[in-house]
């Protein structure tokens, strides 16, 4: 079973979904709904220049569903600014507290050239307390 000092040395990205998906801030409504209906994610960041300035939920989205001028809304109208990011290699613990905290539900893990490379979200955090508990943490030594 691992010990705590072998938790502290787990890294988000062991835990975070690679990011296969974005979308640029011109994107309409619409057509981000669809995108992420097909893609079957419930988060997708918003890119300019290839670097994150928002965030969007499924969330987010249904806020707008029932508005009669939603189709008028494009994704930068709608979403979050300043996304919470992280850098690879960021111990879990750490962004785990700071979403809890903040009551972030997702978290964008970027690499030294603010690349978007993954997202950690609330059910990849609740995968790696289940592995925890349930002893599949390999310990160290």
């Amino acid at each position: 079973m691992a010990r705590i000092d072998d938790l502290k040395n787990i890294l988000v990205d062991e835990y975070a979904t690679p990011c296969e998906i974005s979308a640029p801030p011109e994107t309409p409504l619409t057509s981000l709904v669809e995108k992420m209906t097909n893609e079957g994610v419930r988060h997708i960041p918003i890119l300019k220049a290839g670097k994150a300035i928002g965030i969007i939920s499924e969330r987010d989205l249904k806020m707008f569903q029932n508005v009669e001028w939603a189709g008028k809304l494009k994704a930068e109208d709608i979403m979050v600014q300043y996304p919470y990011t992280v850098v690879t290699g960021t111990p879990l613990d750490e962004v785990a507290y700071e979403m809890s905290r903040n009551k972030i539900g997702s978290a964008l893990v970027i690499d030294l050239d603010e690349k978007v490379v993954a997202i950690f979200t609330v059910t990849d955090a609740l995968n790696a307390l289940i592995e925890i508990l349930r002893g599949e943490i390999p310990s160290e030594g």
